[in-house]
């Protein structure tokens, strides 16, 4: 059966659609072109009468799953309790905020797919469990690797790349991830050790390894494996004054290969001033235009009520003081790797949060290229993925801008350059950033766009002057050609489907994997990752993005 969402006023970046008036024809999950006349008069018809469309949009940083998502919701219940009572009105109200409400909450503002960038190998069930109780929208994940003592011992022991290579496949194949995540690499066996910081150049004393040789490794295995994404790296030093210098010595780091730069708003910073903290976001856009290998996404702090969780155990110990309500988790886990829990309010009247706010702006607004830099709160430690319409509003508005600056310290005016950078993002650009520049990010080429062949996801907008308005609740969402949300309402609940990457390796890999875990883990390998009978059992349906370069015995 056919569909049609007549009178759109559609964007869509990959066919260059500025807002024209569109005919967007789909059938069952596939959007295609108009079919003879005979088969449009059976048509179900979506007049939308010029209403914005543009295709589902999709998250590429996103903590939704996992340990650490999970522990932050232990110490602070009382803020799900609190957003479970005031959706008391929605459908599926009593569904648990984990899982059900995170799919909702996404489709009701357009999304279609969204990436869990931090998994922990070894919590790789855990995640897929999660995903699988995560309604209509897709997902998938990136599986950690940087500071796991198996990887740190073959680069010791002398491994060859290829080896390397295959343990990377062996470990995406094993935990079902999409790509290959790195967290300040080497940080988490340097803090067993009793460092407070740990520099690109540092390195493991007991290995004999700096952390840059541990990430050019990684990268270059994501690249020779041919992954559909680069190497996603959350960088050393974060959120810590005067680390513009390590965002920076990373991009050259990557020596003209693909790399990914997560939330690099907490690396824009300088030490200038008299609180010894300033605005480095011109400086960390001059290297980025320097470097067309380098895609980032941004990271944007919010103020309001939040937790901050990382696989980055060095900086989230170090922040403890910090914490707001005064509770916080740091844990290790295996040998692989760990993470640290700190609950966190920005405020509007903190001078460090105020710039904070203005920096992650900065680097919107300074940007040359949205293909290459995407939009992002690093949810939650940023702010709530359920704010992206209020940064929506930010972008799209030189004049509101300019307002919530005025309810700011002072001196923020003068030390950032927000009030000279007038640019408003166009909806033409919204829809780069946030649809078709990460389905291209991710390799999913039948996302992202209106394009006949894609995948029917779709979201439909009324237009409104307050942007944040706007894009809080879609009119109309389609899920694989199906209608979930109708005048910003859920109308059913689907299943979503997880993304992963269909990766080959060298067999041999797996009895080095074998010895080890015999010698070292306190679990079995056979109880380790995610088997092909996990989807079936959850009902969930496996989407493998084929791997270009994958080795192939």
């Amino acid at each position: 059966m056919y569909s049609c969402i007549k009178n759109a006023r559609a964007y869509d970046p990959v066919q260059n659609w500025h807002g024209e008036i569109r005919d967007i024809w789909f059938r069952d999950d596939r959007i295609c072109n108009a079919p003879a006349i005979e088969q449009q008069q059976k048509a179900t018809i979506y007049d939308v009468n010029g209403d914005i469309v543009m295709a589902g949009g999709i998250d590429i940083h996103s903590h939704i799953a996992g340990g650490n998502v999970n522990t932050a919701r232990l110490l602070l219940p009382e803020q799900h309790r609190n957003h479970l009572m005031r959706q008391a009105a929605t459908p599926f109200a009593n569904a648990r905020w984990s899982s059900f409400e995170t799919g909702y909450k996404y489709t009701e503002m357009g999304y279609s797919m969204v990436v869990e960038p931090a998994m922990l190998p070894v919590n790789a069930p855990q995640v897929h469990a999660e995903f699988a109780d995560i309604p209509i929208i897709d997902t998938a994940a990136l599986a950690i690797l940087g500071s796991d003592d198996l990887l740190v011992n073959l680069i010791r022991q002398g491994a060859s790349q290829s080896q390397i290579n295959d343990y990377v496949a062996w470990t995406l194949h094993k935990t079902k991830a999409l790509g290959l995540k790195v967290i300040n690499a080497g940080g988490s066996q340097a803090f067993k050790d009793g460092a407070e910081t740990f520099n690109l150049d540092d390195v493991l004393t007991d290995y004999s390894i700096s952390s840059r040789q541990l990430l050019q490794t990684l990268q270059t295995a994501a690249v020779q494996t041919g992954l559909p994404h680069p190497v996603h790296v959350h960088c050393n030093n974060l959120g810590t004054p005067g680390n513009i210098q390590t965002i920076v010595d990373t991009m050259e780091a990557a020596q003209g290969l693909p790399m990914h730069l997560a939330h690099v708003q907490f690396y824009g910073y300088g030490n200038e001033g008299k609180f010894g903290f300033s605005s480095a976001a011109a400086q960390l856009m001059a290297a980025f235009n320097r470097y067309p290998n380098i895609t980032m996404d941004v990271g944007q702090v919010l103020f309001g009520q939040t937790v901050t969780l990382s696989g980055d155990v060095m900086a989230q110990f170090a922040r403890r003081g910090d914490a707001s309500p005064n509770k916080w988790h740091v844990w290790h886990a295996e040998n692989e790797g760990s993470g640290g829990i700190v609950p966190y309010q920005y405020k509007q009247t903190s001078f460090v949060n105020g710039l904070q706010w203005a920096i992650g702006l900065e680097i919107f607004l300074l940007s040359e290229d949205p293909w290459r830099l995407f939009f992002t709160t690093d949810h939650p430690n940023g702010a709530p993925f359920t704010r992206y319409p209020d940064l929506l509003h930010l972008l799209m508005s030189y004049e509101y801008r300019m307002a919530c600056l005025e309810n700011l310290h002072p001196e923020i005016t003068e030390m950032t350059l927000l009030k000279d950078l007038k640019k408003e993002f166009s909806l033409y650009e919204i829809a780069i950033m946030t649809r078709a520049a990460p389905a291209r990010l991710l390799g999913q080429k039948d996302r992202g766009m209106l394009q006949a062949g894609a995948r029917a996801d779709i979201a439909i907008y009324r237009e409104q002057e307050n942007k944040s308005l706007m894009f809080r609740h879609a009119e109309k969402v389609f899920k694989n050609g199906e209608l979930v949300l109708d005048d910003g309402r859920i109308t059913q609940r689907t299943n979503g489907r997880t993304v992963t990457a269909s990766v080959g390796f060298n067999q041999q890999i797996e009895q080095t994997v074998q010895d080890y875990f015999d010698r070292f883990y306190t679990m079995k390998l056979a109880h380790y990752g995610v088997g092909d009978d996990f989807f079936a059992e959850q009902k969930r349906v496996c989407l493998p993005t084929d791997v270009a370069g994958a080795y192939s015995n």
